[in-house]
């Protein structure tokens, strides 16, 4: 925690609940144990063991970056993972004792990125490979199942070992031109290839079978059958994104695929039908919000979708897909019939929550896109705010949208909105510094906030006569809803931007995320930090605490969906 001051290193840790996502980018980052019960694989700085009966998981803490590979021993007692750090810097690999779930050692050799790890196969030696401004000049990691870079002249043939022949005298090499590669260990010379007709995007993941056929997966989100002697493609499926892993289950009935869509599909080798078992975001997440009084259900955003999640078993439940599109924000609307959206369109969408079916569309909302919005308790108004500063007030019926009010005094986006209880006032937080308390019964400006800031954050105590915000001036203040005064100042960081907070429903408690990666849990009288989480590797763009402060959720600009239990909490 390099980021956090020395009272915050004080601070308790907030413990990790559990983690929607999964860096599909990292090839062959997604490992199935020998054991046959647990898959492996990274997720920001955290590598996450998961059991695929129970799906109860587990997480490796330790790296203070993205995990760029993940290797595990051919017995399974370790684990090793490596990441990625600043040009000039060294990047840490970190052996794991896997049934312990501690860090063994951790070696720091390397400059800049892991790129490679493999362990000897009598587990007694581990083999490194650094990226490109380490200054390696390898070319093969030959113990165990690793990605391979092999570059011949300008064209370089990224390729996937999964398995010798069990004489070990062949091994199968896949090309970024479409081929798959039979290479003689011996004479280095090779002895076959194909297929005929290439693979559309490159070989990106091989897994070679007891068989003697070959599994491929490719750019393109093949994932083949092929004859290992002709390389005919004998069954052939499709799944969402491009291959990265391949890993086998047991002798190979079963084989996971993992893509850069950041999905995780279960196939089974006779059937070879896929059956999706882990979704997530592979863009930023915008915005996560609760559904008024439950905590079992929270909805995300972001490029492309709106999701909704079931907080029990961490499950999508939906997903509203808008095609090249950018969701900025969302909202439940208080009677729970409608989710609201925010759209880098212009547009602001309303969806049913169950079935994801639109409702309507308001078009041309703002002319920048719709960057912030809210609803207010009776479900009669949606506040909304834009790109180019403007705040508009809809008035909602059965079939009616009408636009009430423009409120144009902010210059800069639009960065939150917050409205009271009555639904009869709201403030609008701006990146051009201000944050704005409005009379929406009247349509007037009540109070003007200034500071030397962009302002990423606002939220009401719930008591309703204060303010507290934030942005990237890394402050948190406190101010008078009355008269717009300064109360209090504190220092919210030390490096970055706080992009998001959120306050218990008795006002006792808050909590921040932001550039820094962590997430701070404040007490609201004492301004003081008294936990703190440390799991994402991507700027906090957004949290919440779940109604009956059960655990927080925090999602970030990599991708990633946290759950943190709320400390106290049973």
């Amino acid at each position: 925690m390099a980021t956090a001051t020395p009272e915050e290193r004080e601070a308790g840790r907030l413990e990790l609940r559990a983690a929607i996502g999964f860096n599909g980018h990292v090839a062959s980052g997604l490992i199935c144990h020998p054991d046959n019960k647990h898959l492996l694989y990274p997720l920001g700085c955290t590598v996450v063991i998961q059991d695929l009966a129970s799906k109860k998981q587990t997480f490796l803490h330790g790296h203070t970056n993205n995990v760029s590979c993940v290797v595990v021993s051919s017995s399974g007692n370790y684990v090793a993972s490596g990441q990625v750090t600043f040009m000039g810097f060294k990047a840490d690999i970190i052996l794991w004792d896997f049934q312990k779930k501690e860090l063994l050692a951790r070696l720091s050799l390397h400059k800049g990125k892991i790129e490679g790890l493999a362990f000897s196969p009598n587990d007694l030696y581990l083999v490194s490979l650094g990226g490109r401004d380490d200054g390696s000049s390898a070319s093969f990691l030959c113990w165990g199942p690793q990605t391979q870079y092999c570059r011949r002249g300008p064209r370089q043939h990224r390729a996937r070992l999964w398995d010798k022949t069990d004489d070990d005298n062949y091994f199968y090499a896949g090309t970024s031109t479409g081929d798959v590669l039979k290479v003689n260990t011996s004479n280095k010379l090779m002895t076959n290839f194909g297929p005929q007709k290439k693979f559309s995007l490159g070989v990106t993941a091989l897994l070679l079978l007891k068989t003697g056929d070959v599994i491929v997966g490719t750019g393109g989100g093949t994932v083949a059958l092929c004859n290992g002697s002709n390389y005919r493609v004998m069954k052939n499926i499709h799944v969402q994104g491009g291959v990265t892993s391949l890993t086998r289950r047991g002798q190979g009935h079963q084989f996971f695929v993992g893509t850069k869509a950041c999905q995780i599909y279960r196939v089974n080798y006779t059937a070879f039908k896929e059956e999706l078992i882990t979704t997530c975001h592979s863009e930023a997440v915008h915005d996560v919000v609760f559904p008024f009084g439950t905590s079992d259900l929270f909805a995300t955003c972001s490029k492309d979708d709106i999701r909704v999640w079931h907080t029990p078993e961490n499950r999508e439940l939906l997903r509203i897909v808008i095609p090249n599109m950018t969701c900025y924000a969302i909202e439940f609307m208080r009677d729970g019939k409608s989710i609201i959206s925010a759209w880098n369109d212009g547009k602001i969408r309303a969806f049913m929550p169950e079935s994801g079916r639109e409702m309507y569309v308001i078009n041309n909302a703002h002319s920048l896109g719709v960057t912030a919005i809210a609803a207010t308790s009776d479900c009669k108004r949606i506040v909304s705010g834009g790109g180019e500063g403007q705040v508009r007030v809809w008035a909602i019926g059965e079939k009616t949208r009408k636009l009430e009010v423009i409120l144009k005094e902010h210059i800069s986006a639009v960065s939150c909105i917050k409205i009271k209880k009555n639904g009869k006032e709201c403030v609008t937080a701006s990146l051009d510094g201000t944050c704005i308390i409005w009379d929406i019964g009247r349509f007037t400006r009540k109070q003007m906030i200034l500071a030397n800031t962009l302002f990423k954050c606002v939220c009401y105590h719930p008591e309703e006569y204060q303010l507290i915000t934030s942005g990237t001036d890394r402050r948190i203040g406190y101010w008078e809803v009355y008269d717009g005064s300064a109360i209090r100042d504190l220092e919210g960081s030390l490096s970055g931007s706080i992009n998001g907070m959120d306050i218990t429903s008795d006002g006792a408690r808050f909590v921040t995320g932001g550039d820094d990666h962590l997430v701070k849990m404040w007490d609201y009288n004492e301004g003081t930090v008294t936990h703190i989480g440390v799991g994402h590797s991507g700027n906090i763009t957004r949290l919440k605490i779940c109604p009956g402060n059960k655990y927080i959720v925090s999602v970030s600009a990599d991708g990633a969906i946290l759950l943190w239990k709320y400390p106290g909490c049973p």
